[in-house]
């Protein structure tokens, strides 16, 4: 019965840009995205201001969602940055899940190719993403999509409020 549901609503489900009626269930993707990253804490608040202030910049944000019967089972966020090295305008994706029962049916496929068009259409010259590098599975689905691994690493450094 389940697995019915499940077909049924990838057979209906579309993509498009996420709504502020989807923060609730696009806090929850990126709580199960987070569980598996072990870089990043899910911190509620936190991440309902994050896609807030995205959807709230449309101009250099963009949170796609696929979605069906008014159910979120994935999403993908970008962002426009200036880029030196290209001279112009780049996007970098950084959170990109599709809930573990919608995995593998090519909903994650669908969610990128709509954010590498967002990215076309704001004449983006390189799109970027980060991923964790122990997630096979995402690092695999990426490779499936042409994606290229590059000679940068990623680093950080938490800014302290007094």
């Amino acid at each position: 019965m389940r697995l019915n549901y499940t077909m049924k609503l990838l057979e209906n489900a579309i993509v498009r840009e996420a709504r502020p009626s989807d923060i609730n269930q696009i806090t929850e993707l990126l709580k199960e995205l987070f569980s598996i990253e072990e870089d990043f804490t899910f911190n509620e608040t936190a991440q309902r201001q994050g896609i807030s202030m995205m959807l709230d910049d449309k101009e250099k944000c963009c949170i796609m969602v696929a979605a069906s019967e008014k159910q979120v089972i994935g999403m993908c966020s970008a962002q426009l940055l200036v880029s030196t090295a290209e001279g112009g305008v780049v996007a970098l994706i950084e959170d990109m899940v599709i809930a573990k029962p919608y995995q593998s049916q090519g909903m994650g496929k669908r969610l990128l190719l709509s954010m590498e068009q967002w990215a076309y259409k704001k004449k983006a010259k390189r799109i970027q993403l980060l991923s964790d590098k122990n997630n096979i599975n995402a690092l695999g689905f990426y490779k499936k999509q042409k994606w290229a691994a590059t000679q940068l690493i990623c680093l950080r450094k938490k800014q302290k409020r007094d």
